[in-house]
């Protein structure tokens, strides 16, 4: 990449880190994924500070900034500090000052475990409020509002996530399939996706091999693949058609799926409406199932 073609705004670069992920070594790899998670880090931490939160080398950072055509790691450090230094603070950090707020005892009280949850979860939902791409939004209701059939994917933590998803998907008369994979058919259960249909793959750092599988063979089939993740750099994001990334709330290590469900339930209603806006909907007004 010459100079005349360098990212000049944060966005820009997030999409080269993206587009060229796959090209750069695993060790480079480890840098553009903590770039892309900590960018308020990234453009405040001297480099060797962020080479020791990345665990890479300070030599490793100038590595990654030349193979992106920068001339050092302080030129492309510029992008971040130039989007987010008067930005309000950032959703670490804000976890980090709750956390403060709360402690973190080594018994705590179940009244301060749901202050924790709680703080923890309010934060996380604004950070999905301000900072999911209504783009994004629209184009996933697109391919939901035109496929023949829906099929939904995730396993272990994202499982709760995929069987909403289904029974909301059914409740507005949308044909919904969850892949759940009984019996281990996860491959088997996928070979019934068609290329009218769309998938829908929810998965989570480390991200799930059976989900990246049924991936695989959606994108082979030609369906739309809609992801649900929580990094531009996941496996399954660089493969999407649509990828919306979340980050959820993590307290004592244990990690939230508020900001997903929430997500889940936007699309569901919101394809609700779109059909209902398009006459797809046979005229019935939009209401909770019952026991929803």
């Amino acid at each position: 990449m010459n100079q005349t073609n360098l990212p000049n705004t944060l966005e820009e670069l997030e999409q080269t880190i993206a587009e060229r992920y796959n090209d750069l070594s695993k060790r480079l790899q480890q840098v553009a994924r903590y770039l892309t998670d900590h960018p308020r880090d990234v453009a405040f931490d001297t480099v060797a500070s962020i080479a020791t939160k990345a665990n890479v080398t300070p030599s490793t950072l100038i590595r990654f900034a030349n193979a992106l055509g920068f001339q050092g790691f302080s030129e492309m450090q510029r992008l971040f500090r130039s989007k987010l230094i008067d930005d309000a603070p950032s959703y670490s950090e804000r976890i980090r000052m709750a956390r403060q707020e709360y402690g973190q005892s080594d018994n705590p009280s179940p009244f301060q475990l749901l202050q924790e949850f709680t703080t923890s979860n309010v934060i996380a939902l604004d950070h999905l409020k301000h900072e999911m791409d209504e783009e994004s939004l629209n184009k996933a209701l697109d391919i939901l509002e035109n496929a023949k059939s829906t099929h939904i994917v995730g396993v272990r933590r994202a499982f709760v996530v995929a069987s909403y998803f289904a029974y909301a998907l059914r409740h507005i008369e949308h044909h919904a399939y969850l892949v759940d994979g009984i019996g281990g058919m996860f491959k088997e259960q996928a070979q019934s996706i068609d290329a009218k249909d769309a998938v829908i793959a929810i998965s989570f750092t480390p991200y799930a091999q059976e989900t990246l599988d049924v991936a695989q063979i959606a994108m082979k089939k030609g369906s739309p693949l809609i992801v649900i993740t929580d990094s531009p750099l996941s496996p399954l994001a660089l493969q999407a058609s649509v990828s919306l990334v979340v980050k959820e709330a993590q307290v004592r290590s244990f990690r939230s799926l508020t900001s997903s469900l929430c997500l889940a339930q936007t699309l569901s209603i919101g394809l609700a409406y779109r059909l209902q806006a398009n006459n797809k909907l046979d005229g019935k007004p939009i209401a909770a199932p019952d026991g929803a």
